[in-house]
């Protein structure tokens, strides 16, 4: 079973941590911490910790932190204390690297208390960036980029298959390929999903146009029509209709060039048989057809009476 210290400071663990004079002391680097236990008891307990032993977490999923929350946060942990410890690994020389729990720690800073409720537990640098990802997917503390970044990264520096990310983070796969979908999205549209201004259901819906003016466009009504998710749907597809009409028109205008026609005629009065002038880009293709041996033989000696 776990074993559990409850409301103990370092120096119950790390006596030098009460010996010591004056806040500086603690850190100095001419001092050797002296750990009377041995190193697996530092794990899966409970310690107060020096809010500035702990560094950050250098695979932290979030990267935005609202200022407004962090200060409610502060407020609370000032008149209440903080409820839930976060999660750090000991670093050794009494140096801790935070695992997940940033915003507490912040807000525990900027209440302006020295020390933090931290539970200790073994992990190496992959593990990290699961436990850190996996917490605050599990708190919705993380945008949808934010998420999707998270995926990719224990895919890129874990190796973890989408399957594998599905399983660690209590998805299906299909919702971990589409949030994975979202980082091929324009910058302007990831934006939105940083800022929260669109939902990641409003974002797979953009992804189905091929022009990034059209996602512009919708991606403005949403933003200014406070549109649902539905309804952007329904609104794309409305654009994707609009499209292929218009491309459409496009090679029905081209079939009836009159110019075209003209020389497609003249080619079937001149070589006897079905031609067919067909338009791409600045160029096109002619297609002339022959129904036998005989007949291609009889074209190819038109072509040499022409050369």
């Amino acid at each position: 079973m776990a074993k559990k210290v409850l409301g103990r400071g370092l120096g119950a663990f790390f006596p030098d941590y009460d010996k010591e004079e004056g806040s500086e002391k603690s850190t100095s680097e001419n001092t050797k911490t002296a750990v009377p236990i041995e190193p697996a008891e530092r794990v899966n307990i409970v310690l107060n910790i020096p809010v500035d032993h702990i560094r950050p977490n250098p695979h932290q999923p979030r990267t935005e932190f609202k200022q407004e929350a962090l200060e409610q946060l502060s407020s609370s942990i000032r008149r209440h204390g903080l409820i839930q410890p976060i999660t750090v690994r000991y670093l050794g020389e009494r140096r801790f690297e935070l695992i997940s729990g940033e915003r507490r720690l912040r807000a525990t800073k900027l209440a302006g208390i020295d020390e933090i409720p931290a539970y200790i537990r073994e992990a190496n640098d992959e593990e990290i960036i699961a436990f850190a990802l996996i917490e605050n997917i599990q708190r919705e503390e993380l945008n949808p980029i934010e998420i999707s970044l998270g995926y990719q990264r224990l895919i890129d520096e874990v190796g973890y298959t989408q399957s594998e990310v599905a399983e660690r983070v209590g998805k299906n796969r299909t919702t971990v390929t589409n949030m994975l979908r979202l980082l091929q999205l324009p910058d302007f549209i990831q934006a939105s999903l940083r800022d929260e201004s669109i939902s990641a259901g409003h974002a797979r819906a953009l992804i189905n146009l091929k022009s990034a003016e059209d996602q512009q466009k919708i991606l403005n009504q949403i933003v200014a029509k406070s549109l649902s998710v539905r309804q952007t749907e329904d609104l794309v597809r409305s654009y994707e209709k609009k499209n292929e009409q218009t491309s459409a028109k496009k090679k029905e205008e081209n079939k009836r060039n009159p110019f075209l026609e003209e020389l497609s005629k003249r080619l079937r009065q001149n070589l006897s048989t079905k031609v067919n002038i067909k338009p791409k880009g600045k160029g096109g293709e002619i297609k002339i057809e022959y129904y036998s041996e005989d007949d291609l033989e009889r074209l190819m000696q038109l072509f040499d009476e022409m050369a």
